[in-house]
């Protein structure tokens, strides 16, 4: 098996095999069509195609050596205004060659620069906007300031949908050769959440367990309680067995080595398909926020999850 992570083995090379984002990729193969484009702006959840998007175009613009005309940045990383005044800078003011009309440089994670990197970046943009293009990737786009927003081409990509995740998932698992349940898969898709990145990194961490992937070779791979067993803890609670509820708590904290707060999402999750009053599950669910703000701040798991399992039992008699 190669060593390679499969979420770059697999990552799509052009702008025709991307998945989902149809609309978003309509847009950039007429930027490829007309050999022109704005500063670009892709904003949206990680694992949705934003940094892979830029990758395709790039290469379907300028073709194999497309990566003579392309820097990537994490502005993580590099999130300071030295960065933007020298590396940034040189990048962008350099002509292009081989009659390219530009440079595209992206900034991966660009909500992460700071305000003074983002002015200085404002200026940049504005000053080489003949040889060079900027690509901003970023989560949270309202986190980058209002002049530069203002300069780019705003894309918002979306959770990819399920079915998109699933095919993609099911061809990785064929072309590798690997067993994977149905159950399996859609504990995949699950996980995901629509994040193809997160989904494909935990099928490739998943065969280092078992040659065949099924629903609890996922779940002990993530570290996640089945559902099954945190409704089956909460049922215990409802119907009065607290005892038992408090040890299969214990059970998932202690044995399986689950943490406190995952639990206690998937706890949250669980609430609301409890047979009760409408009324019992908006108090419930109000615990559980507390109980997380308590989690956060250093409390006991164990100490903070049972005492939430007390309130459950006392609101749904």
């Amino acid at each position: 098996m190669e060593a390679a992570l499969w979420a770059e083995k697999y990552r799509p090379k052009t702008l025709n095999e991307m998945r989902n984002q149809t609309d978003i990729v309509n847009r950039l193969k007429k930027f490829v069509e007309t050999k022109t484009m704005p500063h670009c702006l892709f904003a949206g959840p990680p694992g949705t195609g934003k940094t892979t998007g830029a990758l395709c175009l790039a290469h379907d613009l300028f073709g194999e050596r497309y990566m003579d005309l392309f820097l990537e940045l994490n502005a993580s990383d590099t999130r300071g205004i030295d960065v933007i005044r020298t590396t940034v800078k040189d990048f962008a003011r350099i002509s292009t060659i081989s009659g390219a009309p530009f440079k595209i440089l992206v900034l991966d994670e660009a909500d992460n620069m700071t305000g003074d990197a983002q002015q200085a970046l404002r200026r940049t943009m504005e000053k080489y906007t003949n040889t060079c293009r900027f690509i901003l990737c970023c989560n949270y786009s309202g986190k980058i300031i209002e002049p530069i927003q203002s300069r780019c081409a705003i894309f918002r990509f979306t959770p990819l949908k399920h079915e998109d995740v699933l095919d993609y998932l099911r061809f990785i698992a064929n072309n590798e050769k690997i067993e994977l349940t149905d159950d399996g898969l859609h504990a995949l898709i699950d996980f995901a959440e629509g994040d193809m990145r997160r989904g494909i990194n935990i099928l490739q961490s998943a065969t280092s367990l078992s040659g065949k992937i099924d629903e609890d070779t996922i779940y002990q791979v993530v570290g996640m309680a089945k559902p099954e067993d945190v409704k089956n803890m909460l049922n215990l609670t409802i119907e009065g067995d607290f005892i038992k509820a408090r040890e299969s708590l214990r059970n998932m904290l202690l044995r399986s080595g689950l943490s406190g707060t995952d639990i206690l999402k998937q706890i949250h999750s669980e609430i609301y398909k409890l047979d009760i009053d409408e009324q019992k599950k908006v108090e419930l669910a109000d615990a559980a926020g507390e109980v997380d703000f308590r989690l956060v701040q250093g409390a006991d798991e164990e100490v903070q999850l049972g005492a939430l399992l007390a309130k459950i039992s006392l609101y749904t008699k």
